[in-house]
């Protein structure tokens, strides 16, 4: 059995305080169970960047070839508009990323009340698109399946502070 690689690289400076903080807001603000999900989808979007820098150095037919695949792709998923250019490629951020993955599409439409309880969710099976079960919360979820998520179990809405006891009075 081959063994995998690691997809993503740990940072160069392990106690660089300011990326630290910044990696636990973002932790804290889309409910990630821990950092190595930032770093995986910082690299996916080094990966895209890194293409629309070759793209941009090149010329000729085989390289609009290229630009129009990863402009298509990145269409797909909503992180670019219609008339995108490479340019528009380099100016994705991390959290253009993380609001495409189905965890933060789960609790964007409300069928969470948290992004953790979305996690959950979607890891115990609940989570359908279409017609098929999805227990990633790190997929990308592409715009023409953002109307077919849907949850099998209906979460209870939050209760009041303290609700009023039936009978007083």
């Amino acid at each position: 059995m081959k063994r995998q690689r690691k997809k993503y690289s740990r940072p160069l400076h392990p106690w660089d305080k300011e990326r630290m903080d910044a990696e636990d807001a973002l932790l804290k603000k889309y409910g990630l169970r821990r950092k190595e999900e930032i770093w995986k989808t910082a690299a996916v979007l080094r990966g895209w960047r890194r293409q629309a820098r070759r793209l941009l150095a090149l010329s000729g037919r085989q390289a609009e070839l290229e630009t129009r695949q990863l402009l298509d792709r990145l269409r797909r998923f909503g992180l670019v508009g219609e008339n995108a250019t490479l340019d528009d490629v380099l100016s994705l951020t991390l959290e253009d990323l993380l609001e495409r993955r189905l965890q933060t599409v789960v609790y964007r439409k409300g069928l969470a009340r948290t992004q953790r309880q979305a996690r959950q969710l979607i890891v115990h099976g609940h989570v359908k698109i279409g017609d098929h079960k999805v227990r990633i919360p790190s997929y990308l979820v592409p715009t023409e399946e953002e109307g077919k998520v849907e949850a099998s179990l209906q979460v209870v809405p939050p209760s009041p502070a303290k609700p009023a006891q039936e009978g007083e009075g």
